[in-house]
């Protein structure tokens, strides 16, 4: 850790003593420098003494250099006498040595006779004095002669100053004196200044350092404490955050793997199974060994899910996707795609028979039953299957074709395998492009609605009709609707359409209403898919209010599969029935023909199926059928329908057998609702006189 505490100390012992050092260092030299002030200005006042008070004795002097030599000059009477008159005036002041040179450098005049005629040319103080600049200097001597004899370690403050010439006219220098005054008590009382204020300087620092280094310690004491409990914070969140990012590693795996199998069963899913069977189609091209691929679906898994609920649901799709990996070859890829569907990638096959082999053996799976909470469930499956690169060498072709093969599958009867053949695609083309054909139907104005009469078999009046639709696209032209009709279902498009051929039955019979014409009830076939919507009665309430009929004029014809497909159709019915709404069983004898229901369903009608009635003078079977429908029509009291009716024989039968309505083309296709109107009105006056009500009686039965 960084130490606080020995790093100020260190930095502030440092700039202490350098602050020290330079405030000494200038207390020093602003001493020595006032010092040398004084001196000079004291030099320059003997030099001005000279040129005022000494003048002729220093001219004489100077005139006297060169014409003598140096032991003349000192025994020279102006000599003598000028140095007995500095003698006597200096010998009391703390004045060394003066000595006075010529221009060229020689001295020509010293209180010391030993210096006389010596050469000071080269020095530097006398350089800058003859050129008239005043030089000062301090220097330490052990020895030093005086005025007053030798004396010992003196400083002394040499000071260089330009005589001037007395003479009136500009001034000029006419040599240079040189004063020796002794400063050694000053130096010493600078000294002794300068350490006092050193040590009051010394002092005063040290305890400002003293003192900071106290704070300092101080607040070092308090930071580590801080610092140990921040260390333990970041500990703390040093580990919180690699629990975290465990803890998101294991998140992110788990994503990756539900990015990648199907959460329920564990298998890969869609993603992940497409991604391996790119793999096996880049292996089977190196190869060149064939692959199958199969869309597995389960039959009837819809009714489980929905009478047995959804966690059986769920437990029995694990249980399949266990026993499908179980039974499976090694090295076989299993995912599960939908809610009931299963895609298996079959590698190394090398002929039909053994794709055959598999796929039976998968359906053999099945035939044992699945025990599921306390349950024994009993499936079937389908198989659709598609080979590669027969039925293509990329992946979407692949699973398109399988699943075109499924439902192959599927519409032949379920429990069954299938392969894919290319009709499959150009059916499921034609499909698709059908579908959407019809989606736009009804803003192109393209469906409408034809209109079958029902006719009383004893007496041959007019007693209802039945609305059927038909489509007649621009592209296609007519379109039947057994072809349709199952792609609206599947697509759901069903829903919207049987509400706009109520609502338009509903509109016809009041505009017939309005026309004089009495058709007694109208009779609409109603979707499974309508049937299972939430909003059903309601919907249907509206179109009664909008278009005014009344609801027993409305009669909804069902099949039995609707009884068996919509969970709660009691109910429903049973609150149609209270608006009023008449119910009939559409192809009663061709599904399941439970005689339970149609003592709880409030139906009103029986149809019989025209397979039945084509086989009237031809098969018996069909008409103890028929025989055995109007006989518990009878006993349960419901109306009969006998629909598909082309020969005058059908009608006798069925007269005999008592059913009471007759539909078909013995009377009249489906037609449009004005041939409707005008068959019965104008071209059968024999049937017309009992059909046609006038306007004010049919209202006021409405009323």
């Amino acid at each position: 850790m960084f130490n606080l505490v020995r790093y100020f100390s260190k930095l502030s012992f440092l700039l202490v003593g350098l602050f020290s050092g330079l405030l000494i260092f200038y207390f020093h030299h602003t001493s020595i420098d006032q010092l040398h002030y004084h001196q000079q200005v004291r030099a320059e006042a003997i030099a001005r003494t000279f040129e005022n008070v000494h003048a002729p004795a220093f001219r004489a002097v100077l005139d006297n250099v060169g014409q003598a030599s140096a032991s003349a000059l000192q025994e020279h009477a102006a000599h003598r006498q000028l140095r007995e008159a500095l003698t006597n005036r200096l010998r009391s002041t703390n004045v060394i040595n003066i000595q006075i040179f010529t221009l060229q450098g020689i001295t020509a005049f010293s209180t010391d006779p030993r210096q006389i005629g010596q050469d000071k040319s080269s020095a530097t103080g006398f350089l800058s004095a003859r050129e008239g600049i005043v030089i000062r200097e301090l220097t330490h001597h052990k020895q030093i002669e005086a005025i007053e004899g030798v004396l010992e370690e003196r400083d002394v403050v040499s000071t260089f100053v330009p005589l001037y010439s007395s003479q009136e006219g500009p001034r000029r220098i006419d040599g240079v004196i040189e004063v020796y005054i002794d400063a050694t008590t000053l130096v010493q009382g600078i000294n002794q200044r300068l350490k006092w204020v050193s040590i009051l300087v010394l002092g005063a620092l040290s305890l400002l350092y003293l003192i900071q280094f106290l704070v300092m310690r101080r607040a070092h004491t308090v930071l580590r404490g801080q610092a140990k409990t921040l260390d333990q914070r970041v500990n703390e969140r040093t580990r919180a955050l690699q629990n975290e990012v465990h803890e998101r590693r294991q998140v992110e795996r788990r994503l990756d793997h539900l990015a990648n199998h199907d959460p329920l069963t564990e298998l890969p899913n869609r993603l992940q199974i497409r991604a391996h069977l790119a793999q096996s189609l880049v292996h089977m091209t190196q190869t060149h060994s064939p692959l199958a691929v199969f869309f597995i679906g389960m039959d009837s898994f819809k009714e489980i899910n929905e009478t047995l609920g959804h966690a059986v649901g769920d437990e029995l799709l694990v249980a399949v996707s266990r026993r499908l990996q179980h039974h499976l070859r090694p090295g076989d890829a299993l995912a599960r795609l939908g809610s009931d569907e299963f895609f298996c990638v079959l590698e190394n096959i090398q002929d039909p028979a053994a794709i055959c082999a598999e796929a039976e053996k998968i359906l053999t799976l099945f035939q044992q039953p699945f025990a599921v909470d306390n349950n024994r469930l009993y499936l079937s499956a389908s198989i659709g299957i598609s080979l590669a690169p027969t039925d293509g060498d990329e992946v979407a072709p692949l699973v398109r074709n399988a699943n075109a093969a499924l439902y192959k599958a599927k519409a032949m009867g379920r429990n069954r395998l299938h392969f894919y053949s290319p009709e499959m695609t150009q059916a499921a083309q034609e499909r698709l492009h059908l579908a959407g054909l019809l989606r736009q139907s009804i803003a192109g104005h393209e469906l409408s609605v034809h209109y079958q009469p029902k006719v009383n078999s004893r007496n041959g009046q007019l007693c209802g009709a039945e609305a059927l639709l038909r489509w007649n696209n621009a592209e296609l032209g007519s379109v039947s609707p057994a072809r349709f009709i199952p792609v609206a279902e599947d697509m759901g498009f069903i829903v919207e359409i049987g509400t706009w051929v109520l609502r338009e039955a509903c509109r016809q019979m009041v505009a017939w209403d309005d026309e004089g014409f009495w058709v007694p009830r109208i009779a609409v076939n109603l979707s499974v898919k309508q049937l299972a919507r939430d909003n059903f009665t309601q919907v249907l309430r509206d179109i009664l209010d909008e278009t005014g009929l009344a609801p027993d004029r409305l009669e909804l014809e069902i099949t039995e599969s609707v009884i068996m497909e919509v969970d709660n159709a009691y109910a429903i019915l049973a609150d149609l029935r209270e608006l009023g709404v008449h119910f009939s069983i559409d192809d009663f004898g061709t599904g399941y023909s439970s005689l339970a229901y149609l003592k709880k369903l409030p139906v009103q009608t029986l149809k019989i199926d025209r397979a039945f009635v084509i086989g009237i003078g031809q098969n018996t079977s069909d008409e103890a059928i028929i025989e055995a429908i109007l006989k518990i029509a009878t006993s349960l009291g419901l109306l009969t329908v006998a629909e598909g009716v082309e020969t005058e024989a059908q009608l006798a039968f069925l007269r005999g057998m008592g059913c009471d309505q007759i539909q078909g083309y013995y009377y009249s296709k489906p037609v449009m609702a004005s041939v409707l109107l005008e068959q019965w009105v104008y071209r059968q006056p024999r049937l017309a006189s009992s059909s046609v009500r006038q306007f004010p009686t049919q209202r006021s039965a409405r009323s």
